[in-house]
């Protein structure tokens, strides 16, 4: 019976079949495509907008108390009072666990946040050193350089 079916004219109607079968469904894509677009390179537009910059600003007066309780202003950094981190070119400040460029690094102190000075100034390594706390969180706490402090209002 199968000899019966692969007959030379059952095959070759088959090829036959198979081959209109593929040319309809190659008539079928060629109509059915979508329509061309002519496509051109587009002009690419870059717009740099340069970074904002730190414009120094000259300290401002922080006033402390004296004994007798009146305000005194001056423009120092004085243990009580508060500094801004100033002038580390938006890099930071580095809080230590200890004065002296060998204590651990704690944490950094962004460029324009206000501490509160506990203690200090300390001599260290030929910088004066201050340890700052974050008036907001007690846990941010550390020594540094006064070089990038500036004297300022509590926030």
């Amino acid at each position: 019976m199968l000899r019966s079916l692969l007959t030379p004219r059952v095959l070759l109607t088959g090829l036959i079949m198979g081959i209109l079968l593929f040319m309809a469904v190659l008539l079928l894509l060629w109509f059915t495509r979508p329509e061309s677009r002519a496509y051109s390179p587009a002009a690419l537009i870059l717009n740099v907008t340069p970074a904002p910059t730190v414009t120094q600003s000259p300290p401002t007066p922080s006033p402390i108390s004296t004994a007798t309780g009146a305000p005194v202003t001056t423009n120092t950094l004085v243990s009580g009072g508060f500094a801004q981190v100033s002038g580390t070119g938006g890099d930071g400040l580095r809080l230590r666990l200890a004065p002296g460029l060998n204590g651990e690094i704690k944490l950094l102190g962004s460029e324009g946040e206000i501490y509160q000075i506990v203690e200090g100034p300390q001599e260290a390594d030929g910088y004066t050193w201050w340890l700052l706390v974050d008036p907001d969180d007690d846990t941010r706490r550390g020594w540094a350089v006064g070089d990038f402090l500036q004297p300022s209002q509590s926030p």
